[in-house]
């Protein structure tokens, strides 16, 4: 029993004791530094990014009222989201006749590519500077001595900047049109029944879109929190280092060019 008993304890504490010598190992003070600090904060608003553009979902409609004999009122209500093909969005319009009752009709155009790369895109960020902070913070001996990884950071920042610039212009157009396909005036536009004189129809209440207009905010904060990480992280690379010597050894040479000059001319 007291072998059992000894095994399974041991067993306990093995994985405890790997979490704690992980936690142990991390080095937390990384997080003041500027380049650890953005990095943090590309994560967080990553998340923000492609939460609030994925989650996005509204309803707009219209009412349709019938000049025929029973008076028919009719409620329309189309609810849409992400990742916003409103071409596949059905709503029911009637047609205040005697031989049919409704028919169906879709919004109009198709918004899933800025929606989708902009929320891909922040998926990747999102993971990325997950797998940067692991190693800037656990294996950071690895970032100073290997001098690959400071590069590849370098060229992924640079890179991840570009799209995210992209995608938050992208989005903010896209997302101008969809504002402009689920107006409700648009719907009635699109409705025969409302260009007769066998139907009223009024506009129903403006989608309310808040949620998307914040998710592009966080498209243009992720593109200038990229923007800026960029030369913290270039100070990391050879690069930078090769820079400054070159400054410093140029800078006696001139020193002494100037020096021989003077000399020359007494």
């Amino acid at each position: 029993m007291s072998s059992t008993e000894g095994s399974s304890r041991a067993a306990d504490k093995s994985p405890r004791q790997q979490v704690d010598r992980l936690l142990v190992g991390l080095r937390w003070r990384r997080l003041e530094e500027p380049l650890g600090f953005i990095k943090v904060l590309q994560w967080l608003f990553a998340i923000f990014a492609f939460g609030s553009c994925g989650s996005y979902s509204g309803e707009t409609g219209a009412t349709v009222r019938c000049n025929n004999e029973a008076k028919d009122v009719s409620s329309i209500i189309v609810l849409f989201g992400y990742p916003f093909r409103l071409n596949r969005v059905q709503y029911e319009m009637p047609l205040c006749d005697d031989d049919s009752t409704s028919k169906t009709m879709h919004l109009m155009g198709d918004f899933s590519a800025p929606a989708e790369f902009f929320v891909t895109l922040g998926i990747f960020s999102f993971f990325y500077t997950m797998a940067a902070l692991v190693v800037y913070l656990r294996f950071h001996n690895l970032y100073t001595e290997n001098k690959r990884f400071p590069l590849v950071d370098f060229c992924v920042t640079v890179s991840f900047t570009f799209f995210w610039l992209v995608a938050a212009a992208a989005w903010g157009k896209g997302l101008t049109d969809i504002k402009g396909a689920t107006r409700p005036s648009s719907l009635t536009a699109a409705m025969s029944v409302c260009h007769g004189e066998e139907a009223v129809c009024s506009a129903g209440a403006t989608p309310s879109m808040g949620l998307a207009n914040i998710s592009v905010l966080f498209g243009f904060i992720n593109f200038f929190l990229w923007a800026g990480n960029c030369w913290f992280v270039f100070k990391e690379t050879p690069w930078h280092g090769q820079g400054q010597e070159q400054d410093q050894g140029q800078g006696p040479s001139q020193e002494s060019a100037a020096e021989q000059g003077a000399v020359e001319k007494q």
